[in-house]
């Protein structure tokens, strides 16, 4: 017999409190939150660096202060929680399987479901790194974890590859914790991560930044040794002759982010090749009825306020259609990516309310104009890959647009970056 709630959220980090929140103060009566770690707040516990908070709370906070304001107004509202509980199966009628030792075998039927399971970092397998499996590799949130939530030091001595913001955020903790970080490598000719951390994680530390390099070997038998660096050519191949070596006994891999979709796919959900996350619409609601994203499971974001305002969407209209049983999709129109712009969440909208655009660019620039259509226009002094660029549109633009079908967003630049 399945236990029956109004919705569920699955994930408890800051897009699961979110939406949850979001949901209660939306009406939904019960509201569960299924979360397979000990504790609620996902990776916020181990993110004690500050740069939470500043849009959404208008104050710079650490993550665990951050965690802690979404957990006391869960608590403060009755959202239920069901913690070190694994969900095993969804599917498209929105049953929900989960285990754990605790409750033991569970089935849930939700009114509407909420995806928040956010994403997982790439591995040295993912990358594909020649050489030895010596101990020492490690990605870099793991490394977050066994330093600032174990307080063990892996090593003494790092070479990160990636400039994921993780990457760069470890490269300046283990610099205070007194280790040696020999350098940060990056593929890409521009850093992977927001400018502030770049400034403030390298640069401020005096830690190289060698762009258009990658690791090609690693060196040791039962311990790393070293790393073997190489330039690479435009088409990301390594120049033979260009070979550096760098001695460490730690590789920080911090190559990138992956949603979390194996539960989107059991249920059958459209994911965008892109993204790696659900085909969504303006409600973030997915191609399965009921099953609404938000978060990091849907797009990979730079600031953890934008995840907090995503999933809230989420979570109110699961809500509306865990009321009603149903919620008129809001996908009249089709958003496309245009010239130097990769992707466009949501992917579809209404054409008729206000909504927030977040994409990427493909390369970087200068004095930078980004279009929707012929509806909007924004100019914008510096626009990166690793920076999301968010447009704002209202309804009465859209309406009198008359949209037919689609709407195409350009970035036109006028200086390279």
């Amino acid at each position: 017999m399945a236990s029956r709630v109004d919705v569920a959220v699955i994930g408890a980090g800051p897009a699961g409190l979110a939406a949850a929140i979001a949901a209660r103060e939306q009406g939904a009566e019960k509201v569960l939150i299924i979360e397979r770690a000990e504790q609620l707040g996902g990776l916020l516990p181990q993110c004690i660096h500050n740069g939470f908070g500043l849009l959404y709370f208008e104050q710079d906070m650490t993550g665990p202060e951050y965690e802690k304001a979404f957990i006391a107004k869960a608590m403060s509202l009755g959202v239920e929680t069901r913690l070190e509980t694994m969900v095993i199966d969804l599917d498209a009628e929105r049953g929900i399987t989960a285990v754990s030792r605790k409750h033991g075998y569970m089935r849930f039927k939700p009114g509407a479901v909420v995806l928040a399971m956010g994403c997982r970092e790439r591995s040295r397998g993912a990358v594909g790194i020649p050489g030895t499996r010596p101990a020492g590799v490690l990605t870099a949130g793991t490394c977050q974890r066994f330093v600032n939530i174990e307080g063990y030091m892996p090593g003494t001595r790092y070479v990160v590859l990636g400039s994921g913001d993780i990457g760069m955020i470890m490269a300046r903790r283990l610099t205070l914790e007194g280790a040696k970080v020999e350098a940060v490598v990056e593929i890409m000719p521009w850093p992977g991560g927001l400018i502030r951390n770049e400034v403030q994680c390298l640069h401020d530390f005096g830690i190289p930044l060698l762009l258009e390099s990658t690791v090609t070997f690693i060196h040791g038998e039962e311990r790393v040794e070293g790393v073997t660096v190489c330039r690479v050519d435009a088409e990301r191949r390594p120049v033979e002759g260009t070979e550096k070596s760098y001695p460490c006994d730690c590789l920080l891999v911090s190559a990138g982010l992956i949603p979390e979709n194996e539960l989107s796919r059991k249920a059958g959900v459209e994911l965008d090749p892109v993204t790696g996350g659900p085909v969504v619409d303006q409600n973030r609601q997915t191609s399965v009825p009921g099953v609404f994203a938000g978060g990091n499971v849907v797009q990979v974001h730079d600031l953890v306020d934008w995840v907090s305002w995503e999933a809230e969407a989420a979570g109110r209209a699961a809500a509306r259609f865990a009321d009603k049983g149903e919620l008129k999709a809001a996908a009249g129109v089709r958003v496309m990516p245009g010239d130097n712009i990769k992707y466009v969440v949501p992917h579809t909208i209404s054409g008729r309310e206000d909504v927030t655009l977040h994409m990427r660019v493909t390369q970087p620039g200068l004095k930078a104009t980004v279009k929707a259509g012929g509806i909007l226009s924004k100019r914008f002094r510096s626009v990166r890959p690793s920076e999301m660029v968010v447009l704002d549109l209202k309804g009465e633009a859209l309406k009198e647009a008359g949209l037919k079908g689609e709407l195409v967003v350009d970035c036109e630049m006028r200086g390279g970056g």
